[in-house]
């Protein structure tokens, strides 16, 4: 799976990215390397995380489909 981020949030995780290096590490990151990491991340964590957002999803929607028929039921005997 090949996760992408749209152009803006990227831009906006590699300032970021730039930010946390140069404020924690004393280590300032290019534009090259700060992209390569971001790149990196989405590689290796990104999968992982998709996939417990959709479980998580899903979780959430069964518990609102068990919940249908307390919501939604008609008694037929009114």
């Amino acid at each position: 799976m090949d996760i992408k981020l749209d152009p803006s949030r990227r831009e906006r995780v590699t300032v970021r990215l730039q930010q946390l290096f140069a404020k924690e590490f004393d280590d300032p990151l290019s534009d090259f390397r700060a992209s390569e990491i971001v790149d990196l991340m989405l590689k290796t964590l990104g999968p992982a995380i998709y996939n417990q957002a959709v479980q998580d999803v899903r979780a959430h929607m069964q518990g609102k489909l068990d919940d249908l028929d307390g919501e939604i039921f008609a008694d037929g005997d009114a």
